[in-house]
């Protein structure tokens, strides 16, 4: 073959070029790859092999391909089911002066590259450089084909040891084309050499690290042989529970625990199966951990009953202003407890208290007095977001990293098997495909069940029923019915404004005094002050943001003293209250300056407390279309409708036309539209405030009302009297309406509030309209 320029076909690769003075077997199976090889079988059996420059699976263009491959000679073609195999020879390298795509495959215009040799002794020197560092690759393990080792190792010119060496280095396919385009044949076996060192360090490492892993794993086993002959050797002596310092530990717990029967001999079956199993046993460390869970529970230890109802009931009035009712309550369940303690028979706790309120009223504070009172130990759980039963249950011993429930959990913390077990936000607890926690609360809570409550985990019964379970809640409607039917509903109506003031100066000023390291001769929040931040800063049933303007103050004072800027003694009064909580947060909302029609003035309840709302009527030509806005819920709206259908009723008493609604548009509108209102209480009032505007009598404005109103007339029975008068109160009213049935509960209400209002009580709507419109009776 001459130096001449040649047309031939051209076949790319994807994986690695083809060196010349080199046989290999090439798979083809892209059509035009396909196609080249087949016109190149034809002819003269001469093909163009060269390099792609990506991976892609797809015939490349010509910008693809390198311009530096090998001329080969097919020796062989092997036909298989859609792939052609060819048997290869490399003859010379060759670079491409152009490519040119014909129909079927490329053909490109190559001529010979010669390798230049600049000197012989230095190529003889380095090639045998290259054998030496090529034993020293086989020493270390490196796999090479045998029969081109051995062809190698023979003896060959450095020429074709180079061309030989290259397809068995460790390079990727585009740094094997750059010694295929090098034509000095010194430079390439340098570069062989430099490509040889880097995988010797690379195998020596290796080695290395084989060798750390075999002997530390030759280590461990013979460890674990030793530890079975000593084990052996043990048993003939007898001596094999004395040699287990850690089985010896395990018994000597077990002994001091106090297990009842059934666990101890679940116990002692547990630390014999220790005792035989391996070391290196994965189960090992899951029973030993299991045994000491066990062995760990109070299952005889127990936190004496203080039983001086007059001593818990002086620690429950100290703790806290107000809650008359609930503190009542408590020390009426703490006084059956005493009697059923001194009882031979064991029995049950009588039953689980539930307090329910809005956040911030003393619900779990209350559970902590409960605790100081009896002398025992306070621990609480949150349920809030718990979706997993095994949460409440515990998991199963076959899952990795199992644990008891937060029940067991709680208890073994606290180190007494009869706490004050406080439950948190048990309204929140939820279920998904994991379980449903509040099933599984259901037997810990059941006093006639939870003697023998099952944790998964423990895998034996704990004795709850000497624990006091205390729930608390925000809301019940989100509680489980089944739950719910176990407990018995605390309700925790919200503070007045004036037990607020004693609870800010009593409790919360001292406490902020000393969390933000103060001193009572260096700042104190006057009374006027106090009451200003109640009404004005703070709109809540609880305490929580108060405390928490109460802190914002000393702080501000704090800093003062820190920086030197104030010498004496910081006293604020509601003057000084903008600078250190900037304007009011809230208004309160008073009574109207006039008395006007169409508008009556209802009472409303929310979980912040009681106040005011003003309902409105207006009306125009139209054609007896009612609308009601205000963002009002589906059950006022109803009671809207309901007040319309009485005044229409009564069009005759009211002194109107027959067909008054067919002239005009009615519009009822309570303000603040943009926070939600809703409930049957408004009904009165909505029909006050519809009367008034119809027959243009006014309201007086200085009478508030709530109940429910009937088609007929009747006025019904609502809750939320306490905080509704309250409310009513403090916006400014004299005279409240309330439903006949409803006045039993002014025994709720304070008596300071009760002295400066005036109280009615109707059966009927005739009766409320008589006391409201400011005529003292409707025109007839």
């Amino acid at each position: 073959m001459d130096n001449n320029r040649q047309f031939l076909p051209v076949a790319p690769l994807r994986d690695s070029p083809v060196f010349p003075r080199t046989e290999t077997v090439l798979v083809f199976g892209r059509n035009k790859s396909v196609n080249a090889l087949r016109a190149a079988w034809d002819k003269d059996k001469l093909i163009f092999v060269v390099l792609q420059k990506n991976g892609s699976k797809t015939d490349p263009l010509p910008d693809d391909l390198y311009n530096f491959g090998t001329i080969c000679q097919i020796k062989h073609i092997f036909q298989t089911e859609g792939e052609i195999s060819a048997l290869v020879s490399g003859l010379v390298r060759a670079k491409v002066e152009n490519y040119q795509i014909l129909d079927n495959f490329t053909v490109a215009e190559v001529s010979e590259v010669p390798d230049i040799l600049t000197d012989d002794n230095e190529a003889n020197a380095l090639s045998s450089h290259i054998l030496n560092d090529l034993q020293n690759t086989i020493r270390l393990g490196k796999p090479f084909d045998f029969l081109v080792l051995m062809k190698i190792m023979a003896g060959v010119p450095p020429l074709d040891l180079s061309n030989q060496i290259i397809p068995l280095l460790d390079l990727k396919p585009e740094d094997k084309q750059v010694l295929l385009e090098e034509s000095n044949l010194n430079t390439r076996l340098v570069k062989i050499i430099e490509q040889l060192g880097k995988e010797i360090k690379i195998l020596e490492l290796k080695q290395k690290i084989d060798i750390s892993a075999q002997t530390k794993m030759d280590k461990t086993i013979r460890e674990s042989i030793l530890r079975e002959r000593k084990k052996a050797i043990e048993e003939e002596l007898g001596e094999a529970d004395e040699g287990n310092k850690d089985i010896k530990e395990l018994k000597s717990k077990a002994a001091k625990a106090e297990l009842p029967s059934e666990v101890k001999e679940k116990v002692d079956k547990e630390i014999q199966r220790l005792s035989q199993m391996s070391p290196m046993n994965p189960e090992h460390g899951y029973v030993r951990t299991y045994l000491d869970w066990v062995i760990s529970m109070p299952w005889g230890i127990a936190s004496p009953n203080n039983t001086d109802i007059t001593a818990a009931e002086n620690i429950l009035n100290n703790d806290h202003y107000g809650l008359e009712k609930v503190k009542e309550r408590i020390v009426e369940y703490l006084a059956v407890l005493k009697l059923k303690h001194g009882l031979e028979n064991k029995t049950p706790i009588p039953t689980i208290l539930c307090f329910v309120g809005p956040p911030g009223v003393g619900k779990t504070s209350i559970g902590k007095s409960i605790a100081k009172a009896l002398g025992r130990k306070f621990v609480r759980m949150s349920l809030g977001g718990i979706r997993d039963e095994a949460e409440i249950r515990g998991h199963r011993r076959t899952y990795v990293g199992a644990l008891p429930g937060r029940i067991i959990q709680g208890i073994k913390q606290i180190g007494t098997r009869n706490p004050v077990f406080m439950l948190d936000e048990i309204d929140k607890i939820g279920a998904d495909f994991r379980g449903d926690p509040s099933a599984a609360l259901l037997e810990a809570l059941d006093p006639e069940q939870n003697s023998s409550f099952s944790d998964h985990y423990l895998e034996v019964p704990f004795d709850l029923s000497e624990v006091i379970f205390i729930a608390t809640a925000n809301l019940t409607d989100t509680i489980p019915p089944a739950l719910l039917d176990r407990m018995e509903i605390i309700d925790f109506p919200g503070y007045t404004a004036e037990e607020k003031f004693h609870i800010g100066k009593k409790y919360l000023a001292p406490k902020q005094l000393e969390v933000n390291g103060l001193k009572s001769d260096q700042a104190k929040i006057s009374d006027s002050a106090l009451k200003t931040i109640i009404s004005r800063y703070t709109y809540e049933a609880g305490v929580r943001n108060l405390e928490r303007e109460i802190a914002r103050i000393y702080r501000k004072i704090a800093k003062k003293i820190a920086q030197k800027k104030l010498s004496k003694k910081a006293a604020i009064g509601p003057s000084g209250l903008r600078r250190y909580l900037g304007p009011f947060r809230f208004t309160s909302t008073i009574a109207e300056r006039q008395d006007e029609a169409g508008l009556a003035t209802g009472l409303f309840w929310s979980q912040a407390g009681g106040g005011i709302i003003l309902v409105e009527v207006a009306t125009m030509p139209g054609k007896g279309s009612l609308s009601v806005t205000g963002r009002l819920g589906d059950v006022m709206q109803e009671s809207a409708r309901a007040a319309m259908s009485y005044v229409r009723s009564h069009w005759k008493q009211l002194g109107l036309e027959e067909k008054f609604f067919q002239k005009i548009d009615i519009h009822i509108h309570v303000p603040e539209g943009a926070r939600p209102k809703d409930g049957p209480s408004a009904g009165i009032a909505i029909t006050t405030a519809l009367a008034s505007a119809l027959t243009k009598i006014p309201v007086n404005r200085y009478v508030g009302m709530t109940g429910e109103v009937t088609l007929r007339g009747r006025v019904l029975e609502i809750g939320g009297v306490k905080e509704k008068v309250i409310g009513a109160h403090i916006a400014g009213i004299k005279t409240i309406i309330l439903p006949k049935e409803n006045k039993k509960d002014l025994e709720d209400i304070p008596k300071h509030i009760q002295k400066g209002l005036q109280f009615k009580f109707a059966n009927h709507m005739d009766e409320v309209l008589d006391i409201a419109l400011v005529k003292g009776e409707v025109k007839k």
